[in-house]
């Protein structure tokens, strides 16, 4: 086959064409569905503009669900001499359709082409992880809930501060992934603009209905100027990704506090077997691995968000091939996110508190505070004066975890959650 710049029998030198395609044809594999939905949008707009007659489109969409049908069931592959899904699509149009496969490619070029399937991988990518966010975040709404009166220790400067609760630490994660959820609809938002029609970037001769384009493909609203469709590639990918980021830090920071609350010095939680690993060597080893690896995936996602900044930068207006390699960290985060998301869903079904441990492990100076604000109300002294008191009553300060939960009344404190407000916006993310 082809390649669709070739313009004579010169073939292209295996080492540049391996290195100039690098993982391309690969990556592509991805985005192979969206560009075949993108080609069926371009050749409706063909046919409006009289590029093609209505029999000829019909044909071309016929051979479109054809080539997708083949290449589900791996019939079709892209191959390292292909280049991009680009080229198969068209190669294959023009083998079982000669000339008119040929008008596919009219008022089009492969940079809108690319960019219009990473906007709709986007797009799909986005919608999959507010979905499985809202999940998880109902899981942890669900599981604060059952354990909401649990003490458990509330740290400052990786120190016991002060008692908070499980339902009061589960819900801090329930409002960080609602926070995350709602930034990725805000950039979901943001970058559902159609670029196709850009062409390379200068807009082409043809009276392309791009409004036509933007309703066939769902997209919001239209990207007007055909040089700024280029050079956004790179911005939109990198807010795409700190949307990602924000979820992964949250994921990220509730595993670095498992690992820390299920080790044998804290052993806050109970974990089922079938959510550790072993040791080779050392036969009572309960590793929690899944909470490592999702560690440090999150610094291979802000690794890939803060390498798509760096191609973007210093690059003349227009398209330059540089960001053919923004692909593989967009779909690598795409893919850690999710799989993190989902694994922690597993990880919430076999877990649960060791009331019993936790209460063991508080020591008394965690109420150090808590008899602050008693010396207060009680002799209404300024809290200066009973900061300074606080430790002489230490000693006869009578523990009672469920009092002192109860007594923390401010919103959003452990005695005062209201987790309705949760539940209401998890059902309006439903609507």
């Amino acid at each position: 086959m082809s390649k669709l710049w070739q313009k004579k029998e010169t073939k292209l030198h295996p080492l540049v064409e391996a290195y100039t395609v690098g993982e391309d044809y690969i990556l592509d594999q991805q985005l192979m569905p969206f560009d075949i939905v993108a080609s069926k949008a371009h050749a409706k707009g063909l046919e409006r503009i009289g590029v093609l007659v209505h029999e000829e489109l019909i044909q071309i969409l016929s051979a479109l669900e054809a080539l997708e049908d083949e290449w589900r069931n791996g019939k079709i592959t892209i191959t390292i001499e292909d280049e991009d899904c680009h080229t198969v699509i068209e190669n294959y149009l023009v083998e079982k359709l000669g000339d008119i496969g040929k008008k596919i490619h009219t008022g089009r070029s492969r940079n809108d082409q690319v960019l219009v399937a990473m906007r709709l991988f986007m797009k799909a990518s986005a919608k999959d992880i507010i979905d499985a966010a809202k999940k998880l975040a109902a899981t942890f709404l669900a599981f604060g809930e059952q354990y909401q009166n649990v003490p458990l220790p509330g740290y400052t400067h990786t120190q016991q501060a002060m008692l908070s609760s499980v339902g009061h630490y589960m819900a801090s994660f329930v409002e960080s992934l609602l926070d995350d959820i709602d930034l990725l609809i805000a950039i979901q938002k943001h970058i559902d603009k159609n670029p196709l029609g850009s062409a390379a970037g200068f807009g082409v001769s043809f009276p392309l209905d791009r409004a036509f384009t933007t309703k066939e493909l769902g997209f919001n609203t239209t990207q007007i100027n055909s040089l700024y469709c280029q050079n956004s590639k790179g911005k939109f990918e990198t807010l795409f990704l700190e949307g990602l980021t924000q979820i992964m830090m949250t994921l990220n920071k509730f595993a670095h506090d498992m690992l820390i609350f299920t080790s044998k010095e804290s052993d806050f939680f109970d974990i089922d077997d079938s959510l550790v690993t072993g040791s080779s060597i050392m036969p009572q080893k309960r590793n929690l691995d899944i909470m490592e690896i999702l560690r440090a995936n999150a610094s291979v996602l802000m690794s890939g968000h803060a390498m798509i900044q760096s191609m973007s930068k210093n690059l003349m207006s227009g398209y330059n091939r540089d960001l053919q390699l923004i692909k593989k960290p967009v779909m690598e985060g795409v893919r850690l996110v999710n799989d993190s998301l989902n694994v922690l869903a597993v990880f919430m079904q076999g877990i649960k508190p060791n009331q019993k441990n936790i209460e063991e492990k508080i020591t008394k100076d965690i109420f150090m505070a808590d008899i602050a604000n008693d010396l207060v109300k009680e002799k209404n002294i300024p809290f200066r004066d009973a900061y300074r008191e606080a430790a002489a009553n230490r000693d006869t300060y009578v523990i009672d975890f469920q009092k002192n939960i109860a007594s923390k009344m401010s919103l959003g404190a452990p005695g005062n959650l209201n987790l309705d407000v949760y539940k209401e916006r998890l059902n309006m993310l439903e609507k």
